[in-house]
């Protein structure tokens, strides 16, 4: 066997390795369709006063009860990024909320769940405001 075709030979498996190990765990659009979608569940708190110390308070809440939860993929609680002043900025709340559930009825088991309930009665009196937005995510 000639120089050029074992260099040839062995381009080409490296190439084939490379394709292989590359595609394993990877998933295609059908595999995306039958899998149920995630659940994006955002929510935006706008405090009564929003002193430092109150929205430390409420962030701390949120790591103490929402997080951790069966069925989590993501999560992640903390206050507006004030130094972002493009017009598409929306600066009108002080704790923000994001937590990615697998699906919707990990979702339903955290909204009844008994943290989630201890974290509203703990903290909804000092709350102006409170906007969801549940989104799906593939």
């Amino acid at each position: 066997m000639s120089r050029s075709t074992c260099i040839a030979g062995a381009l080409l498996g490296l190439m084939l390795s490379t394709t292989v190990f590359t595609t394993m765990g990877t998933r295609s659009m059908a595999d995306d369709a039958k899998a149920d979608p995630k659940l994006v569940h955002n929510v935006y708190f706008t405090l009564k006063d929003g002193s430092p110390a109150n929205v430390q308070k409420l962030t701390d809440a949120c790591y103490k009860y929402l997080d951790k939860h069966d069925g989590v993929v993501c999560f992640a609680a903390g206050t507006v990024v004030a130094e972002f002043d493009r017009p598409v900025n929306q600066k009108d709340f002080h704790v923000g909320l994001c937590v990615v559930f697998k699906n919707k009825a990990a979702h339903d088991v955290y909204q009844t769940h008994p943290r989630h309930i201890d974290f509203i009665t703990e903290n909804k009196e000092t709350w102006a405001t409170v906007r969801v937005f549940d989104s799906w995510a593939r």
